[in-house]
């Protein structure tokens, strides 16, 4: 059972359920997940039958494979709209961990943006990016994309977007801005209203109001993250080196804590 301790993190994560959820639903108790998410317990056969029917993977996939690195399948497909009642649905995406197994932040810069969207779901092409933790965050998959143009002013060309990842079209908010990854307009940083009930569409909006609102078709979507965070700090110098995001994060973490304090 190599893998089924991570992979039982990683899709309870992915479903947005707590270990509390996932113990409900196994009629267990929550340190017994734990247990199991630890590596200090091994569930029993009959647990691992339940597992495959809540998560929707084979048993044998469960314990052998790394699910973090499977390639996934676009965000949103007709079958899920017509089915997904409920506003969840599993999704795997190609993530990369540290040593202690906590997640990265993946930063994709303009000039990877192209690349991006052929490898988004390639495990060597999300591992080739710059990597680096806000340990502040609040437990989720994020990623950090550097945008252009000056579509979304003040926010100004070259800034970067620490986004979270959204993994349902139900979960998109009216008004609020998001990445998206889309298979005509690749990486575009909008203001998206959800309409996808309705048309099937999202429209999305910039905040310049030289440029015009326009519709996306909801099976058009690869990918779509929502921003939690806008770091002007790299416009200076433009310079996306190692060193200087480290710096960057270094400086905005002792910004947040103040804040906290205040």
């Amino acid at each position: 059972m190599e893998f089924i301790k991570t992979n039982l993190k990683f899709l309870r994560k992915l479903k947005g359920w707590t270990q509390n959820d996932l113990a409900e639903a196994l009629q267990v108790s929550r340190p017994v997940i734990g247990s199991y998410e630890e590596g200090r317990a091994r569930p029993t056969y009959e647990v691992l039958v339940e597992l495959s029917k809540i998560f929707k993977y084979k048993i044998d996939d469960l314990i052998t494979h790394d699910l973090r690195q499977t390639e996934r399948v676009p965000l949103f497909t007709e079958d899920q709209m017509k089915s997904d009642v409920e506003g969840k649905s599993l999704r795997v995406l190609a993530i990369t961990v540290d040593k202690k197994e906590n997640e990265n932040i993946e930063l994709v810069p303009v000039k990877a943006a192209a690349g991006y969207l052929n490898g988004f779901s390639d495990p060597s092409f999300i591992e080739e990016l710059k990597k680096f933790r806000l340990p502040f965050l609040p437990t989720g998959t994020y990623r950090a994309f550097e945008i252009k143009g000056d579509s979304m002013l003040p926010v100004q060309p070259g800034s970067v977007i620490v986004a979270e990842y959204v993994d349902n079209w139900k979960n998109i908010k009216d008004g609020q801005t998001y990445i998206l990854l889309s298979k005509h307009d690749g990486i575009v940083y909008k203001r998206v209203f959800n309409q996808v009930e309705e048309t099937g569409t999202l429209v999305l909006r910039s905040d310049n109001p030289s440029y015009p609102a326009y519709p996306v078709q909801v099976d058009e979507v690869l990918e779509i993250w929502k921003a939690v965070l806008h770091i002007s700090h790299l416009n200076k110098g433009n310079d996306l080196s190692f060193q200087n995001i480290l710096t960057m994060m270094q400086d905005l973490k002792k910004e947040v804590d103040g804040m906290k304090m205040n």
